[in-house]
């Protein structure tokens, strides 16, 4: 089926990451690792109905989420206080190979203010997929959520 702007559009971003399953998952729900990557401190680790902070110092903003549900190396959902939620599914494929596709819903505002932030979302979780694609391949911490907007920083 295909989305019209009549329908509430949601952000939708999919990347192989070549390590187990159990290995990605792991960096989603550690924030020693998912730090390396995403956002630069947390309040803890995603566990089901644990309310979390995540801290992007760089930009001075901050996210709290309530973590809805966790399926161990399968599944990570997430209900964010502006009201949007975050889908994580970790999908195995070959033998040391991990499909992660990350679903985010639940824009409001005006149509060109949800088209906006389902770019916004869209791109900013290709950013995510990409640096973590990186330093579990790699282990090369990129920096990329820190350089994208190098103006925006601000000193704490």
């Amino acid at each position: 089926m295909m989305t019209t702007l009549n329908d509430l559009p949601s952000a939708k971003v999919e990347m192989l990451i070549r390590k187990s399953v159990e290995e990605v998952f792991e960096a989603f729900i550690d924030p020693a690792i998912t730090t390396k990557f995403w956002f630069t401190k947390s309040s803890g680790k995603l566990e089901t109905g644990k309310t979390v902070k995540w801290d992007w110092e760089m930009y001075g903003v901050s996210a709290t989420l309530v973590v809805k549900e966790v399926e161990i190396n399968k599944r990570i959902f997430i209900h964010f206080e502006n009201n949007t939620t975050a889908e994580w599914i970790f999908t195995p494929r070959a033998e040391n190979e991990t499909l992660v596709t990350i679903i985010n819903t639940g824009f409001t505002g005006d149509r060109d203010s949800i088209v906006e932030q389902v770019i916004d979302s869209t791109g900013g979780y290709t950013i995510v997929l990409s640096g973590l694609k990186a330093l579990l391949e790699h282990n090369i911490v990129l920096n990329l959520v820190a350089d994208k907007a190098p103006d925006a920083n601000v000193n704490y």
